[in-house]
């Protein structure tokens, strides 16, 4: 999916760049797979803000996205490419012979007409079709891989993501995550072969602050430039240091920047190594 640029016709279009749908075959969404989306602003059930910066936004609807595809053995074919607000990628309504429509992920080169098949058993490892990691060649890309064997897809359901298949050895298989990390994986998990569509959604370049707010993304503000009262890094004359002794904080005082968050989980056994973090210069 290529990007348009704009003519800095004005100074919200000046630096700023949109999708190029010319890939979307359906612009209407299947009426039997949306809901409503009803919007929280970051707040939890007691109405406090527990995820800052987000509210208002456009009105949206949800796409009942199969993440699990567990229609096995019945071939599906792609009807319509459409385009979801909710994701990075396209969604690909397909139909499966038995006539039951859903939507699913789209991969890389994705097009209408193009015939895929889910099976807990072997199958031929082109895009799109959806196996057992235990059956798919090593060095292939997968997305939309599940943690746990019947659960649904969890990791690798971005734009442009593709996780790849290092070895299947004994009751796992080995993973190199996007970020370098190489995980393992049951070998009984369920993965789609290939990568994920519309990889030039990261160069998008928004331009202005209204774009953001159609988005749900309300201002960010620094702490420098907050009071005392309202972030450890406030007050002082102008745009002053943090005045932390022992580095930077959070809004809540903990340590912040280059400093691990991660609690020890139960999960960490399954990291054989951990992505490469960027060296401080």
């Amino acid at each position: 999916m290529p990007i348009k640029l704009h003519k800095p016709t004005s100074a919200g279009r000046r630096n700023s760049s949109v999708q190029d749908f010319s890939d979307i075959t359906k612009f209407n969404p299947e009426k039997s797979l949306i809901v409503p989306l009803k919007k929280n602003s970051g707040r939890n059930n007691t109405g406090k803000i527990t995820v800052r910066h987000q509210g208002g936004g456009v009105k949206r609807y949800y796409r009942k996205v199969d993440f699990k595809q567990q229609i096995f053995d019945i071939p599906a074919t792609v009807t319509a490419i459409e385009y979801d607000p909710n994701r990075g990628p396209r969604v690909a309504l397909v139909e499966y012979e038995n006539g039951v429509k859903s939507y699913i992920l789209g991969y890389q080169g994705i097009k209408v007409g193009d015939r895929i098949v889910s099976s807990k058993a072997k199958v031929e490892p082109k895009n799109g079709n959806r196996m057992p990691l235990e059956h798919i060649p090593a060095g292939m890309f997968v997305y939309n891989v599940e943690l746990e064997p019947g659960k649904g897809g969890q990791m690798g359901r971005g734009a442009g993501v593709g996780i790849q298949l290092m070895v299947v050895e004994g009751k796992y298989a080995q993973l190199k995550m996007p970020s370098s990390e190489v995980r393992l994986v049951k070998k009984e998990c369920m993965a789609s072969v290939g990568q994920l569509g519309n990889s030039d959604y990261k160069l998008i370049r928004w331009g202005k602050a209204g774009r953001m707010r159609y988005r749900g993304i309300r201002p960010t503000v620094i702490g420098k430039n907050m009071n005392p009262v309202d972030h450890p890094h406030g007050g002082g004359e102008g745009h002053s240091p943090t005045g932390q002794k022992r580095g930077p904080r959070t809004p809540w005082g903990k340590p912040a920047r280059g400093v691990k968050t991660r609690k020890k989980k139960a999960s960490d056994k399954f990291i054989v190594s951990r992505r490469v973090s960027k060296k401080k210069k």
